[in-house]
């Protein structure tokens, strides 16, 4: 069942929604010499807002961990661009080690673990679950809410291969964003190791990403002639901060009237009646922790002790020092009257599916990503590939074709993202 979007579109958004849609044998053709030279990661996932003037992605996650929230009548997409990936990176695997996050008590993380590793051996490949969690000694099955189980081994490793007691894995998928560290027990591997290590948040920062985005949208939107603001967040970034001790505040509050500043004179050129906000988050880490709404710099100044906490400390317990100013975009998605995200999921690069995150209590300027959230399946199978240029652009596959085309913007910015990542870590080791 694909939900009825009730979404508020006006103007501007139309507008754009039709330019991608009459473009879209330009935007396919552009699309395929993106990724001649550009090699697209194992998976991705990217969060949309869509704000009826403007739908641009908000944050970009290459280690997707909802797999078990996709339409499962559309598996196929799943498995078949797999098979494209794992040919690509590693053609001559035939045993693979999924390494999970150490989330034994989250079973709905569990059940997205078992879905991948479902659409893996789908592709033929032998797949066992190896676990970086100290206590589990011996391998150890989990139940799962949906039925099934999972077994979690612990790992090994041997000299410069990484395996299980008795399982020699030919390559390695990590399904960990590696927010506390890389350990060490996964430095110097000689098998590939899908994504890259630099991928993962003890490298990564979403400021390095929104660069490589920036570029990339101005280039698309030059390729397409509308303006890049419509399909592109602004952002900027503060270092060396720390909530707790107060310190960065002031360089934080500046920087944040400055974005207001040139959101305001954005929504004045597109006489937008709303109040601008920006979304201040961890520069690195996910699963929507250190994330606040800000309207303006006294916001930042007057932080209570309970939201000082809040923000000081992302996933895994690590001290939030560096935050990212992302200009907050509005989402008019609405499910059942309540609001809405779209999620986008790849692999390779080809859509395979994605859902709304439907949060409990929460604005239309508000992270979504939060407690009491839900989960609605989109079905992607047609409405990212073969839009109805001829029908009325309110149709939701041609709402998700324009999903599936900023999505897939964001994971090639991911790509170019990555190869600098690499270019930077080779001119430091040299």
């Amino acid at each position: 069942m694909v939900p009825y979007l009730t979404t508020a579109l006006t103007g501007p958004l139309l507008e754009l929604e039709r330019r991608l849609l009459d473009a879209q044998p330009t935007i396919e053709h552009w699309f395929r010499q993106q990724w001649k030279e550009q090699a697209a990661p194992f998976y991705t996932s990217v969060d949309i807002r869509n704000a009826g003037f403007k739908l641009a992605p908000v944050d970009t996650n290459l280690f997707p961990g909802g797999f078990n929230n996709l339409n499962p009548a559309f598996m196929s997409l799943s498995i078949h661009a797999a098979m494209g990936a794992v040919e690509k990176i590693c053609p001559d695997a035939q045993r693979l080690l999924l390494i999970p996050e150490n989330h034994t008590r989250n079973t709905f993380y569990l059940q997205n673990v078992a879905v991948l590793a479902h659409i893996l051996r789908q592709t033929g490949l032998i797949v066992r679950i190896g676990t970086l969690i100290p206590e589990i000694t011996q391998p150890t099955t989990l139940e799962l809410p949906a039925g099934g189980r999972l077994t979690l081994e612990p790992l090994v490793r041997h000299g410069d291969r990484i395996g299980l007691a008795d399982f020699d894995p030919c390559a390695v998928l990590l399904n960990n964003d590696l927010s506390a560290g890389i350990p060490e027990i996964l430095k110097n591997i000689e098998q590939t190791i899908m994504p890259p290590l630099y991928a993962g948040w003890a490298t990564r920062r979403k400021s390095r990403h929104f660069r490589a985005y920036e570029q990339v949208a101005i280039e698309f939107a030059r390729l397409v002639g509308i303006d890049p603001w419509l399909i592109d967040p602004y952002f900027d970034q503060c270092g060396k901060i720390d909530f707790h001790a107060h310190q960065g505040e002031d360089c934080l509050a500046e920087k944040v009237s400055k974005l207001l500043a040139r959101i305001q004179a954005k929504y004045d050129e597109y006489r937008i009646d709303q109040p601008p906000f920006v979304i201040v988050k961890a520069d690195a880490g996910t699963y929507g922790m250190g994330i606040m709404t800000v309207k303006s710099p006294d916001d930042v100044r007057e932080l209570n002790r309970k939201q000082r906490n809040k923000m000081a400390v992302g996933k895994e317990g690590m001290a939030v020092t560096e935050v990212l100013i992302q200009e907050g975009v509005y989402t008019f998605e609405s499910i059942n009257e309540a609001v809405a995200e779209p999620v986008v999921y790849m692999l390779d690069h080809f859509v395979v599916g994605g859902f709304d995150r439907v949060p409990t209590g929460r604005g239309a300027d508000e992270n979504l990503n939060s407690p009491g959230r839900h989960f609605v399946p989109l079905a992607f199978d047609e409405t990212c590939v073969t839009p109805d240029r001829s029908a009325n652009p309110d149709a939701s596959h041609n709402r998700f074709y324009a999903y599936g085309v900023i999505a897939r913007l964001a994971m090639l910015a991911a790509s170019v993202e990555l190869d600098e990542t690499l270019n930077e870590l080779s001119d430091t080791a040299a």
